[in-house]
């Protein structure tokens, strides 16, 4: 039988290099939007995702104000953990130190910077999200 994780096999979950998917309410009249994007995490902190200003993930986010995202491990055991919250914070542009911390969780430090040089210039948002609800699930032991 799955069992939920504890507050730090979810932290720690978080916290590891995984891509996330973020759901948001439509307005257009289509379904919910889903986008797999980058994040960091700090255990006990925020959730933070940068994306380009003009793009549509960033106008939904901006208008509902609060999304979920999705964080899963894909190999056995199975496990997730979503995240309900709500947005408390968005700047433009992204500082470039948020960027590229951001960016160096998935490609490493100087993978991170280039990265980060690379997108200078661009219009981009850094959304501040405060998790609010958790939902998790750990197969371990069961597959």
């Amino acid at each position: 039988m799955p069992k939920p994780f504890t507050e730090n096999e979810r932290q720690e979950f978080l916290a590891g290099k995984r891509v996330a998917t973020l759901s948001v309410a439509a307005t257009d009249g289509r379904p919910p939007a889903a986008f797999p994007i980058w994040y960091d995490y700090t255990p006990g902190g925020n959730i933070v995702i940068n994306t380009g200003n003009e793009r549509r993930k960033a106008r939904l986010i901006r208008a509902a104000g609060a999304v979920s995202l999705v964080v899963q491990r894909e190999e056995l055991p199975y496990q997730y953990v979503i995240v309900e919250g709500t947005v408390v914070d968005a700047v433009t542009p992204s500082p470039r130190a948020a960027r590229e911390a951001i960016a160096a969780r998935y490609l490493g430090p100087e993978g991170g910077r280039a990265f980060a040089e690379r997108m200078d210039g661009a219009t981009s948002i850094l959304f501040t999200i405060r998790p609010d609800r958790w939902i998790t699930q750990n197969y371990e032991g069961d597959l």
